[in-house]
């Protein structure tokens, strides 16, 4: 599953940029394996390839339960690629703003619910914003209220 800054630059369109690749993937094992047939080094915690300028880092092998909202893409070839829901990335995006102060997170939370807000799952975002982990429920409301309103 496609999770992290990749995720965000699909969901804002390429608003948000970033060259390396976060996958929550079960079968270390394997994708270790297909890596290297495609000539990545593994560096620390990244899986680099030099040609192509890219990285790639499996941080989890899960990062969902079983009611976390997936997106699923179809590829080229029969392919389909399964992204992380709007609605974790949003709340992974809110930690980070709250959390770490990080501004181009709050850019992005405040984004995605521009974009998304009517489609959102906001059942299931203020449950998550409100477990003792995120603790978040007030910034996504804040968010919330100044780009729907």
């Amino acid at each position: 599953m496609l999770i992290g800054e990749l995720a965000l630059s699909y969901y804002t369109r390429e608003v948000y940029f970033t060259s390396d690749i976060d996958l929550a993937y079960a079968d270390r094992e394997g994708l270790d394996a297909v890596l290297k047939s495609l000539d990545f080094v593994k560096k620390g915690r990244y899986w680099i390839q030099e040609e192509l300028d890219m990285a790639v880092e499996v941080p989890t092998d899960e990062l969902v339960d079983e009611k976390s909202p997936l997106e699923s893409v179809e590829l080229d070839f029969g392919l389909r690629c399964v992204i992380i829901g709007v609605e974790d990335l949003l709340i992974d995006r809110l930690n980070a703003c709250k959390h770490w102060n990080s501004q181009i997170d709050c850019e992005m939370a405040e984004l995605l619910i521009a974009h998304y807000g009517k489609e959102l799952d906001w059942t299931y975002l203020t449950r998550k914003a409100e477990l003792s982990e995120n603790d978040t429920l007030s910034e996504l409301m804040t968010f919330k209220k100044k780009r729907l309103s």
